[in-house]
């Protein structure tokens, strides 16, 4: 077997092991976004973290020596093919995931965005369906956009922001995308699917944190749902899983292989994560795995920023380290700025990671 082979086949097994986790943790557990998170140190000390790592950026430098050689134009030429009609039809695909989306969230009820964002006002629902009628229209498409970014500043009257971060990345994106389809400017109009992609990629990268912050806060899925790790030490899983995430969203930045590959490789790691977690996963990832088949699809081969770093293979785990370094301090430098060193503590000078859920009756403060 040749070393790409090797490369690929390592980073299938990273996937698969992987894809049960990226069902977002505060859906279907309890959690307290205050808590103090686990240091920086623990997670750059857990050997798992280094084996995910290690096994990536071989993934993406096979990629990239594929892309550059003679192999490269032809496998992207096949892609193309492929998502021919997909890609003819690229913004009507879109607009009609971000409607049905809304309208889906409508039918829901009770939430802002997503679901774990539970609201009791009823006008809230009927702001969302009108999103979904705006959509379809490009005189109406940046009223839409307004009434999504709204939507997540009215989640500030209940929610901290730290806990709205998760989501502010892909709604911006999103907001971007459905104003500069609007935009009669040919010049600005082109860059609508790239800011999709970024919106989804920082979203992606942002919210792996938490795997590497607050592992415990997996336990009661896992406890629930243990065939979720496939057999392996949840010490071990957590962290791979966490990896994946923040990699494969920073490989949706990269060159066109490497995104596309990025992008199909997420879209079997959500698919994977529905059928545990069912209907409430498919609707709160709805626009991400939409948002990652365009990118799947995306025949563009032009980098607008920085291309000739991101051309170079020495600059893969460069790039990587960086963007660890810049999300990771934004993180924990967020989180101390906002809730102090100690994060929140109860009352008996407990440190909690976990609030009691009637839902999990398994699940216990933390102490």
């Amino acid at each position: 077997m040749t070393p790409i082979r090797r490369a690929g086949v390592a980073v299938l097994a990273l996937i698969v092991a992987s894809a049960p986790a990226e069902a977002h943790v505060k859906w279907f557990a309890p959690y307290i976004v205050g808590a103090p998170p686990q240091p920086i140190g623990a997670t750059l000390a857990n050997r798992w973290f280094w084996v995910g790592i290690a096994l990536v950026l071989l993934f993406f430098i096979a990629a990239r020596l594929i892309e550059q050689s003679r192999a490269g134009e032809a496998v992207l030429r096949a892609m193309d093919r492929i998502t021919d009609p997909l890609w003819g039809r690229l913004d009507d695909f879109v607009r009609a995931v971000i409607a049905a989306f809304f309208v889906a969230i409508f039918a829901v009820g009770g939430v802002y965005l997503t679901p774990d964002l539970r609201t009791p006002a009823e006008w809230v629902s009927w702001i969302q369906l009108l999103i979904a009628c705006l959509v379809f229209s490009r005189r109406t498409q940046p009223l839409a956009a307004a009434g999504l970014v709204g939507l997540w500043l009215m989640a500030l009257r209940d929610y901290d922001v730290f806990h709205l971060l998760d989501y502010l990345a892909l709604g911006i994106g999103v907001a971007a995308y459905l104003v500069l389809e609007a935009w009669s400017n040919p010049a600005w109009r082109r860059h609508r699917f790239e800011a999709l992609r970024w919106g989804v990629a920082i979203a992606l990268m942002w919210s792996s944190l938490e795997k590497f912050a607050y592992p415990e806060w997996f336990d009661p899925l896992v406890d629930e749902k243990p065939f979720l790790t496939l057999g392996m030490p949840r010490e071990a899983f957590i962290p791979m899983a966490g990896v994946a995430e923040f990699t494969m969203g920073f490989g949706l930045l990269w060159t066109p292989l490497v995104r596309r590959l990025s992008a199909i490789a997420l879209f079997f790691i959500f698919n994977a994560a529905v059928y545990p977690f069912g209907r409430v996963d498919l609707i709160g990832h709805a626009l991400i795995m939409a948002i990652i088949v365009a990118i799947a699809a995306d025949h563009t081969r032009e980098i607008h920023l920085l291309p000739q770093m991101r051309r170079g293979l020495i600059t893969i785990p460069a790039a990587l380290a960086v963007a660890l370094a810049v999300f990771s301090t934004g993180y924990w430098g967020l989180h101390v700025r906002i809730y102090g060193v100690d994060g929140v503590v109860a009352t008996n000078g407990q440190r909690l990671t976990h609030t009691p859920n009637p839902e999990h009756p398994h699940t216990m403060p933390a102490r």
